[in-house]
Parts: C-alpha cells; sequence; structure tokens
C-alpha cells in the first residue's frame, strides 16, 4: 500500500501578491478600511470554515476579521467600473483559512452591503453571503465612522457602529498584521466543490488607529461566540487597486492540511456621494 501524500507547506506570508497568472475576473476598489480582530481558538471557528479548508494560525492562534471599508467601482473582466452599482460601503466578518493546496485566504461568514443588485449577483454566482444593508461612511477630520443596519435576507436588525481615529503610517508592519492583512485569495464552496479565487493588489498602506466606538452584532450573526473582549489589533488603510483572476485550475486529490501550531464625503446606503466630510489625509 503506498504511503498517504503529506499535505503541502502553507505559502510564506508575504506582503506582495504572488505570482499568479490567469485572466481578470473583477476589478475593484477598497478604500478607506478599517480592520478590527480578535483572537479565536481554531476548533471554534474550523465547523464554519468550507470544505476543503482548515483554520489558518499564527503560534496556534486564529483571528476573526471585522473589516469595514467602501467599495469602488467594481468592474467585470478589464471594462471600465461602474460608478453606481459598483460603489458602496460594505462591512465584512471574515476567518483565516488555508487549503489542501497550500494557499492562504480568508473565508466570508458575512458581507453587508448598501447596493441590492451587487448582493444579489454576489449571491447567485459566486455564492458569497452578501446581505443587503443600509450603510454610510462618514468623516470627520482623522475619524472615520461606519454604520451598517442589515435589510435581506437577515437576520434583520443586524448592525453595526464601528469609529476609528486615524494615526500614524506603519513603517513596518509586525507578523500579525501582515498576516491578517496580506491575503491573497478567497476561499467558498460552489456547487459542493471547493472554490478559491486569487486577489491581487499593491502592497497595503497602513495605518496606527485608535478604536473610539464599535458597537455590532455581525460576528453573533455570523456564527461568533460572544463575548470576544477588545480586539486586539486595529489598523486603517486609504485602499488599494484590486484585480480578481479566475479560479485556478489544480489537480485534484490533495490532502487537506491538520490544525499547525503555527503559521508563519457621506458614503449612504442608498447612494454613494461626494457629501459629508472628506476622507482624512494621511498623517505624516
Amino acid at each position: 500500500m503506498q504511503p498517504t501524500p503529506s499535505a503541502p507547506d502553507p505559502e510564506p506570508v508575504s506582503a506582495d501578491p504572488p505570482l499568479r497568472t490567469g485572466r481578470t475576473l473583477l476589478t475593484q476598489s477598497w478604500l478607506d478600511l478599517a480592520f478590527l480582530h480578535w483572537p479565536v481558538e481554531p476548533a471554534e471557528v474550523a465547523p464554519l470554515l468550507p470544505a476543503g479548508t482548515v483554520p489558518d494560525t499564527l503560534d496556534g492562534v486564529t483571528y476573526v476579521g471585522l473589516v469595514a471599508f467602501r467599495m469602488h467601482r467594481v468592474g467585470w473582466f478589464r471594462l471600465p467600473g461602474l460608478p453606481y452599482l459598483g460603489t458602496f460601503p460594505e462591512t465584512n466578518v471574515r476567518l483565516y483559512s488555508v487549503d489542501a493546496h497550500g494557499r492562504r485566504g480568508v473565508v466570508f461568514r458575512s458581507l453587508d452591503a448598501s447596493r441590492l443588485i451587487p448582493v444579489a449577483v454576489g449571491r447567485w454566482a459566486f455564492r458569497i453571503p452578501y446581505v443587503w444593508s443600509r450603510m454610510s461612511v462618514r468623516y470627520d477630520g482623522s475619524t472615520v465612522a461606519y454604520e451598517s443596519s442589515r435589510r435581506w435576507p437577515g437576520p434583520r436588525g443586524a448592525r453595526s457602529s464601528i469609529a476609528v481615529e486615524v494615526g500614524e503610517r506603519v513603517g513596518e508592519p509586525t507578523a500579525l498584521e501582515h498576516f491578517l492583512t496580506a491575503r491573497w485569495g478567497m476561499h467558498s464552496s460552489f456547487r459542493g466543490r471547493p472554490l478559491y479565487l486569487p486577489n491581487t493588489h499593491p502592497r497595503w498602506p497602513l495605518h496606527r488607529a485608535r478604536l473610539l466606538h464599535c458597537d455590532e452584532t455581525l460576528l453573533a450573526a455570523a456564527g461568533l461566540r460572544r463575548p470576544l473582549g477588545e480586539p486586539v489589533s486595529v489598523l486603517y488603510s486609504p485602499g488599494v487597486p484590486v484585480r480578481f483572476g479566475a479560479p485556478p485550475r489544480l489537480p485534484a486529490g490533495a490532502v487537506v492540511p491538520g490544525p499547525r501550531p503555527g503559521g508563519g464625503r457621506a458614503v449612504s446606503g442608498d447612494r454613494a456621494v461626494s457629501g459629508e466630510g472628506s476622507p482624512p489625509p494621511p498623517p505624516p
């Protein structure tokens, strides 16, 4: 009997995207992002991940992220991005994953967005758990505030209210900050089969941020146990342009890796227009 092949080691955590080729499926920009993260035990979130993935860990711990931002000009292939339908606030709950090919990624437990048509397309075309919500992003000097209240499909009333004060530019991110932000793909499932969508973008311009306010029920609605306490990491980024590639063709039959001890202007829910306030200028 032949020995069972071992799972490949996870790819290195890299601030720059790996050299993956393929045709462009989607283009978009992620702007004015607030990253909030809490540590969780891998065993707690493992049942929430799609088949073919396990929790990605750093020093035996994995994380849950609450990320609020402005989606800007989503476009198909290399066509120009849509200024109205493709521009909206979004807040997602995400987990950290690695698959049988060693590819690190994120798993979205929910993605609240304020445009109904993109929500419907995301749910139908990619089986991504988009939900329709009333949302806004507001600016006051160096403070950015994000609000959301869920409409459909629910649970209705699931909400988030986040405010951060943007601080100085991060010169060299820590190992944890690289682990949480340098993610070059999304793990999901489509018609019962694993799905991996690679993405590429410039290196993140990160800033320290101070959490002023966080009142949310999105983590609980996504199946996470509460309370998680205060986030251990709060970051801000003015954003990056992003390109998603098509799912790569890879051979089947790889072994799913087991858990590892280490690892290495206002934008409203109904319109996204220039308005109240403006994005904070980058601190020196």
